[in-house]
């Protein structure tokens, strides 16, 4: 991951550092910095002051993962620490010195390269961590809009079902009322279609008995507007001879 990965560019930035101070230290003394002062604990500054050595100043750490520690040439010794021993003697010629100059000149610019890249792989893995960050980042934002949304239509769609349910539900009662007046209507009609088959079935034999039952009656009248007449004729004379005998 990104962490191991700035961890151990840093931690190998750091040794560089450490070995490429070291050189300086007798190779271009103006460029070396002394470590910081060195904060003894209680214990440690009592065996100073009865004329004991102070611990060694510690160097940084390896790689992680990588097996690769600070080489034995950069550790300070107890003894080197404590003494302030000349530095070795310097070439016999100036040409050995000058080429020992050139060859640590060599190695510290190799090492101010390898710090180069290392600054570099560190800034590019940074800014591409960043880019990935903000890219996951869009796209949950992006995800959880999307989901919102989802919702959302989920949900209408939810109440328009419901909707459509209870509308289907007031069709269906609608269509088992209108099917239940279909099936009066049919009985209805059939029995009106039975009434009308009975009428044609028999209409000749009815039409006959109806055009004797107005004969019979116009007999009948005839009969009686003869009583009738009969009756009058009888009732005059009655009169007439009650009359007579008064």
């Amino acid at each position: 991951g990104i962490e191991v990965l700035m961890a151990n560019d840093a931690a190998a930035k750091e040794l560089i550092l450490f070995a490429k101070n070291r050189l300086n230290k007798f190779y271009n003394p103006k460029l070396y910095k002394a470590p910081a002062k060195q904060e003894l604990s209680e214990e440690d500054q009592i065996f100073v002051n009865n004329g004991g050595t102070p611990p060694p100043t510690e160097a940084p750490g390896g790689i992680a993962g990588t097996g690769i520690e600070v080489p034995a040439f950069v550790q300070l010794s107890a003894s080197a620490s404590g003494s302030k021993a000349a530095p070795p003697p310097p070439p016999e010629t100036a040409e050995a010195y000058k080429a020992k100059g050139e060859e640590s000149n060599g190695v510290i610019a190799m090492m101010d390269l390898l710090v180069k890249d290392l600054t570099k792989e560190m800034t590019t893995a940074e800014a591409e961590e960043k880019a990935s960050q903000a890219s996951y980042e869009k796209t949950m934002a992006d995800a959880a809009e999307k989901r919102a949304l989802d919702s959302k239509s989920l949900n209408n769609k939810e109440a328009s079902k419901a909707n459509l349910k209870a509308e289907l539900e007031g069709f269906e009662g609608e269509h088992a009322s209108a099917g239940k007046s279909l099936e009066v209507l049919e009985a209805l009609i059939m029995e009106l279609k039975n009434e009308c088959d009975w009428l044609l079935k028999y209409f000749d034999v009815r039409k006959q008995a109806r055009a004797e039952e107005v004969d019979s009656l116009e007999k009948a009248k005839s009969v009686l507007a003869g009583a009738d007449y009969s009756f009058l004729q009888r009732s005059s004379s009655s009169r007439k001879y009650l009359r007579s005998s008064a």
